[in-house]
C-alpha cells in the first residue's frame, strides 16, 4: 500500500516512478461506487435543502465573521451545516500547500471536492476562503453544481482591510515579511456577478446578516 501521508507531496510522481505503483491513482483503475441512500433521502432526514455558500473577499474583509454568525442563525432554526474556513483548513488537510498561485488553486480544489461531499450528505456547507482567482471560483461552481452554490462577495476595500488588519497579516506584508499577499504582492480577481454582495464599509455586521439570511430564504431554503 502506498504511505497515504506521500499522497499529496510534492515527491509524489517521483515516488510512484521508483515504485510498483506508478498506475496505482489512475482514473481508468477506480470505479465510481453507488450507495442506495441518495443525497434527495439524507435532505428528507436533514429537512432542508442542501447547498454551498461561499464567501469571498480579502483577508480581513469579515468573511469568516459572517460565516460564523450565518451559521449560528442557520442553527437556531434547527438546519445542519458546517463551516470551511481558509486559516482552519490549512492547518490541517491543506498543511502542506503554500501561497503559489499553483498552490491556491489546488488548495480550493481540495476544498470544493470536501463542499461537494458534504453537500451530498444533507449538510449546508459555509466556506469562507479568500479564493482570489476567478477561474478556482468558477471550478468550486463546476464541482457542487451551480444550482447548489451560492457566492457572497465580501466587498472590503484594502483601505479599510489593512486598517482593519486583525491578524496583523498586512503589516508583516508591507514589510515584506510575507510573499504572495492578496491585495499587496498578488492579485485578486473580484467576483463580477456574485450571487450577493456585502459592503461591509456602508453597513453594520447586523444589517449584513439580515440581508443575507433574508436572501438565503428566499432563494434557498
Amino acid at each position: 500500500m502506498v504511505p497515504h501521508q506521500l499522497w499529496f507531496e510534492p515527491e509524489k510522481k517521483e515516488y510512484l516512478k521508483r515504485t510498483n505503483y506508478s498506475n496505482y491513482f489512475d482514473m481508468e483503475n477506480t470505479f465510481q461506487q453507488d450507495y442506495k441512500l441518495s443525497k434527495k433521502e439524507r435532505q428528507r432526514l436533514h429537512k432542508h435543502p442542501s447547498f454551498l455558500i461561499w464567501f469571498t473577499g480579502l483577508s480581513g474583509s469579515g468573511k469568516s465573521t459572517l460565516a460564523n454568525l450565518v451559521e449560528l442563525e442557520l442553527h437556531k432554526l434547527g438546519h445542519s451545516t458546517y463551516t470551511l474556513d481558509g486559516d482552519n483548513i490549512r492547518r490541517g488537510i491543506n498543511k502542506n500547500l503554500t501561497f503559489s498561485a499553483e498552490d491556491r488553486t489546488e488548495n480550493i480544489r481540495r476544498i470544493s471536492e470536501i463542499a461537494h461531499l458534504m453537500i451530498d450528505a444533507g449538510v449546508i456547507t459555509l466556506g469562507a476562503f479568500i479564493s482570489p482567482y476567478m477561474k478556482d471560483r468558477e471550478n468550486i461552481k463546476k464541482t457542487v453544481g451551480a444550482s447548489n452554490f451560492i457566492e457572497i462577495y465580501v466587498n472590503t476595500s484594502l483601505e479599510e482591510c489593512e486598517r482593519r488588519d486583525v491578524k496583523g497579516l498586512y503589516k508583516k506584508a508591507r514589510a515584506g515579511e510575507i510573499h504572495n499577499m492578496t491585495g499587496i504582492s498578488a492579485p485578486y480577481e473580484a467576483p463580477t456577478q456574485p450571487d450577493l454582495e456585502i459592503a461591509t464599509e456602508n453597513e453594520t455586521t447586523e444589517m449584513s446578516l439580515k440581508k443575507i439570511m433574508r436572501f438565503l430564504t428566499q432563494k434557498a431554503l
